[in-house]
C-alpha cells in the first residue's frame, strides 16, 4: 500500500533535489560522454551521508528505511544515473554484514563504510556465472587461519575506485547442491594476488567504474568470513538483493521520469504544422502512457520498499518492481526520443544518455528473465495448492 511521503522523506528528498541540480547536472553530459568518474560528486554524497543510507545509527550510518532509500536513488537518477552505482552495490555489501556479520564485523566495517571511507561493492558475477549464481567457479580455500581466493570476478560495480567487496566463494566445492558450498568473505585491496585487470567501456551507466577482479592466491584472514560459517553466504546474498533490485527499480523509476519530464516540456516548445506538438493527439496519447505508466512502476517500487521494511521475505515484490520499472524506462526513453526526433539523437542532449542508460536496469541485478523466473516461484509459493 503506498503511503503518503512523510516529513523527513519530502526534506530528505528535496535535499538530493538540490545536490543534483547544484552539483550533477551542470556536468553530467560532459562527464558522461568522457567516461569521467565524477570523484567530487562521490565526495560530497559522502558528505550528504548517502554511503550510510541504510547503515544503523549504532554504526554511524543514517539508519533510513527502504522507501526513503528508493526515494533517494529515484531523485539522484533523475540527474545522473551514473551516480547511483557508487553507493547501490556499497549497500549490497553493508547490508550483509549488518544482518549476518559478528559485531566484530559489523565494528570493523560499518562506521568506515558509513563514512565512505570504505566504499565497498558485490562481488558475484563471474565470466561464466551471472544469472547463475551457483554455477560459480571462484574457490576460497581454508588454509589455517586464512582462506586462500582463486577466481575471477566480471562486471564489478566500484571495482576500481572501491576498496572493499563483499565475494561469494565455493568454500565446498563438492557440496551438493551446490549453493550449500558457498560462503561470503570480505576482501579488501592492499595486498598481493588481487588485481582489477580490466576497465570494462560501455554502452552507457559511464563515468562510475566497472571492472574485472583477478584473485591468485589472494590470502585474507578467516575472521572475514561474514558471520564466521561457511556455507551461507548464498542466503546472505540472495537476501541483500531483494534491496538491490529495489534500489534498480528506483534506478529506472528516475531514469524514466527524467527522460518523460524532458519530453513533455520539449512538446510544449517544439512546433509544428503551426502549433506546438503537444497539442497534437498523438503526442498526447504517448505521453499520456508514459507518464501513467512511470507512475504505476513508482507504487510497485515503494510497495515493494514497504514490504522489506517489514521485515518480510520481500523476494516476490522486489522481483516484480524491477521487472516492471526497467521494463517502463526502456519503453519511455525510447518514447522520449521519437517525441524529441533527431535532437534526441544527438549526445548534446540528456535524453540520449537515458536511452543508453535504461537497459542496464533491465540485465542488471538479475536479468529481468530470471525475475519472471524468480516471480514465478513466489507466485505458486504464494498461492500452493
Amino acid at each position: 500500500m503506498y503511503l503518503e511521503p512523510t516529513e523527513q522523506q519530502k526534506q530528505i528528498v528535496a535535499m538530493i533535489r538540490e545536490f543534483v541540480e547544484r552539483d550533477v547536472l551542470p556536468v553530467a553530459v560532459e562527464m558522461d560522454n568522457k567516461d569521467e568518474y565524477p570523484y567530487e560528486i562521490v565526495d560530497k554524497m559522502a558528505e550528504l551521508g548517502l554511503f550510510g543510507i541504510t547503515i544503523p545509527e549504532k554504526y554511524g550510518g543514517m539508519g533510513l528505511d527502504y522507501t526513503t532509500f528508493a526515494m533517494i536513488f529515484e531523485e539522484l537518477c533523475k540527474g545522473w544515473m551514473s551516480i547511483s552505482g557508487t553507493i547501490g552495490t556499497h549497500h549490497i555489501m553493508s547490508y550483509v554484514i549488518a544482518h549476518y556479520g559478528t559485531e566484530e564485523q559489523k565494528q570493523r566495517w560499518l562506521p568506515k563504510m558509513a563514512r565512505g571511507q570504505i566504499r565497498g561493492g558485490l562481488a558475484l558475477s563471474e565470466p561464466n556465472a551471472g544469472t547463475d549464481v551457483q554455477a560459480l567457479e571462484t574457490i576460497a580455500a581454508k588454509d589455517g587461519d586464512e582462506y586462500i581466493i582463486n577466481g575471477t570476478k566480471m562486471f564489478i560495480t566500484n571495482g576500481e575506485h572501491g576498496n572493499a567487496f563483499a565475494l561469494l566463494a565455493k568454500t565446498d566445492k563438492n557440496a551438493k547442491p551446490p549453493y550449500k558450498g558457498m560462503s561470503c568473505l570480505i576482501v579488501e585491496k592492499g595486498a598481493p594476488g588481487f588485481t582489477v585487470s580490466k576497465h570494462l567501456d560501455k554502452l552507457g551507466y559511464r563515468g562510475v567504474d566497472t571492472a574485472e577482479l583477478v584473485f591468485q592466491d589472494f590470502r585474507v584472514p578467516v575472521t572475514n568470513l561474514v558471520g564466521e560459517k561457511e556455507g551461507e553466504g548464498f542466503g546472505q546474498v540472495l537476501s541483500a538483493l531483494e534491496g538491490g533490485r529495489i534500489n534498480i527499480a528506483a534506478r529506472a523509476v528516475g531514469v524514466a521520469t527524467a527522460a518523460f519530464e524532458a519530453a513533455i516540456k520539449y512538446a510544449q516548445q517544439r512546433h509544428t504544422f503551426g502549433k506546438p506538438i503537444a497539442e497534437h493527439q498523438a503526442i498526447q496519447m504517448k505521453l499520456a502512457d508514459m507518464a501513467t505508466k512511470i507512475e504505476a512502476a513508482r507504487l510497485l517500487t515503494y510497495s515493494a520498499a514497504q514490504r522489506k521494511d517489514s521485515g518480510e521475505r520481500a523476494d516476490l515484490e522486489a522481483g516484480m518492481a524491477k521487472l516492471f520499472a526497467s521494463e517502463i524506462c526502456m519503453e519511455v526513453a525510447m518514447e522520449a526520443m521519437r517525441i524529441h526526433g533527431g535532437y534526441g539523437y544527438i549526445k548534446d542532449l540528456a535524453i540520449e544518455r537515458h536511452f543508453r542508460d535504461a537497459p542496464l536496469m533491465i540485465i542488471g541485478e538479475g536479468t529481468n528473465e530470471i525475475q519472471k523466473q524468480v516471480i514465478a516461484r513466489g507466485l505458486l509459493r504464494k498461492y500452493k495448492i
